[in-house]
């Protein structure tokens, strides 16, 4: 027991006791008393309040003691986790509330400092060990991955084979394949008994008399203008196809049946009837055997025999469809005799071969006598009409009789010409107008010495109206050749609709260059 007890007990003994046996005292001495008892009973309850007032303040300073005590002991705990955790050498006992310790220094304690920096390492190697689980983690995921993977391919192609076949089972689709029978190409380039070839036949009899053409217009051979076919006439080297597929300025190569190339010479050209002829060094060929054209009936089939689009040896089979079709160029409006065929004839065959059912070369192909408007409708020129021109131009170069005026004309044998025409003069036609449009002049030609202008019309020849150029080349053709002068009519139309009428004469130059 305590002091602060030892006065709470006294003043318990002091406190005033009550009785409750009622005295009689005198009445002097009764107030004298009463004044006594009243002034011992005031000193005492101020002496009882005073011990109370001690007592509680004894108290509260005992509880803060109390308190202070718990905080050391909490913190002297707290320095020995931290010590043991991070101090290189923890303190082994405890003496009289301090520590001998040889990290912070002996009897002393760690101070805020210390103690942050042992939380900020604490905290990064906390820091370090969560980072290493998770890279540890990553790293066993990608491996799991991977094995998963590994083991499902595996799986894959261990059982691809019974699903395959399990596949099989449930739709199994059957596809035949087989050969010919044997010997069924044994006689295929053989004629029957009447020399009439298959369809085969005919195609592997002229197959080797069909080249291939190839117009470049430098000697270097970089600027390739077009391709063409042709027909190989005899073992000399002599080539004939159309006049279109070659340049009169150009450069020529032949590709032959059997891959060899040689370097063509033009021998003559004939652009009126599409028909020209080259000539290569070359002993090997196999000529292509000319048929009778005249012989041809309606209906009979045929082969046509090119190179469209640069695809040698292209065969395409048909029938004849019409003979005698009297078919104008669309080049140079020139009418020639043409077997109709529906066999597809495109620009790469110009130049090549239609042959009958018995190898026969029955005509040459031009793209420039198809029709661009229809299909299944190719022409080919009759090989009788071909020959003398062929002929002609061996012996020749050029064919002679033609005759050039040395002009470039629109005619008005369609509406649209018409158009043409009055497009390039920026006005209509007066009405019921007819003539010839002269688009171009010729410097190199008489014509070009007349009044006539371009752009101007010639009406007339020799007193007879024209409006085509066949009208106009009939006519001149029938009464003059060439030197010869011929009169001619002329009219220039006015933007008003007026119109200035005048004559010319002009000679008819010889055309040798085969463009005309």
């Amino acid at each position: 027991m305590d002091q602060r007890d030892n006065v709470f007990n006294e003043l318990q003994k002091n406190q005033p006791e009550e009785t409750n046996t009622p005295q009689t005292p005198e009445p002097s001495q009764a107030s004298e008393n009463a004044a006594a008892q009243e002034n011992r009973r005031n000193i005492q309850q101020t002496q009882y309040n005073s011990a109370q007032q001690q007592f509680r303040q004894g108290a509260y300073d005992q509880a803060q003691q109390q308190y202070n005590a718990n905080q050391q002991f909490n913190q002297e705990r707290q320095y020995e986790q931290y010590r043991n955790q991070f101090s290189p050498n923890p303190p082994p006992s405890r003496m009289n509330g301090y520590y001998n310790n040889p990290y912070y220094g002996a009897g002393s304690y760690p101070n805020a400092e210390q103690l942050r920096a042992a939380a900020e390492l604490k905290e990064k190697n906390q820091r370090i060990r969560r980072e290493k689980t998770i890279v540890a983690l990553f790293f066993i995921l990608v491996l799991a991955a991977l094995i998963m993977g590994i083991t499902g391919i595996v799986y894959d192609i261990a059982t691809s084979g019974k699903r395959l076949r399990g596949a099989g089972t449930a739709n199994q689709v059957v596809i035949y394949q087989n050969s010919k029978p044997e010997g069924a190409d044994d006689n295929i380039s053989e004629p029957d008994e009447n020399g009439r070839y298959s369809t085969e036949g005919a195609a592997a009899a002229v197959r080797k008399s069909i080249v291939e053409i190839y117009t470049y217009s430098d000697a270097f051979q970089k600027d390739l203008e077009g391709t063409g076919s042709g027909v190989v006439l005899n073992e000399q080297g002599y080539i004939v196809t159309n006049a279109h597929v070659l340049s009169a300025t150009g450069y020529h190569d032949v590709h032959t049946a059997d891959g060899k190339v040689y370097s063509a010479s033009v021998v003559g050209r004939d652009s009126k009837t599409d028909i020209a002829v080259l000539k290569i060094n070359a002993s090997d060929l196999v000529p292509a055997v000319l048929g009778n054209s005249d012989e041809v009936i309606v209906g009979e089939e045929v082969i046509a025999i090119g190179n469209p689009a640069g695809l040698t040896g292209t065969v395409t089979n048909g029938i004849v469809s019409a003979v005698n079709r009297e078919i104008r160029s669309d080049s140079t409006g020139f009418e020639m005799n043409c077997i109709q065929t529906n066999a597809a004839i495109s620009p790469g065959n110009s130049g090549g071969a239609l042959v009958n059912m018995y190898g026969q070369v029955i005509g040459i192909t031009s793209s420039k006598y198809v029709s661009g408007f229809y299909e299944g409708l190719g022409f080919a020129i009759t090989i009788n009409e071909a020959k003398p021109i062929i002929e002609e131009l061996i012996n020749n170069g050029f064919i002679g009789g033609r005759f050039r005026i040395g002009i470039t004309l629109i005619d008005m044998s369609s509406e649209e010409n018409v158009a043409t025409i009055e497009s390039n003069l920026g006005f209509e036609l007066p009405e019921d107008f007819k003539g010839i449009y002269i688009d171009d002049i010729s410097e190199d030609c008489d014509i070009s010495k007349t009044a006539l202008k371009k752009g101007d019309f010639i009406t007339k020849i020799n007193g007879t109206p024209i409006e085509t150029y066949d009208e106009m080349y009939d006519t001149i053709s029938a009464s003059y050749g060439a030197g010869d002068t011929v009169p001619a009519e002329c009219a220039h139309v006015r933007k008003d609709g007026s119109i200035k009428e005048y004559e010319i004469e002009f000679k008819l130059m010889e055309d040798t260059s085969g463009d005309y």
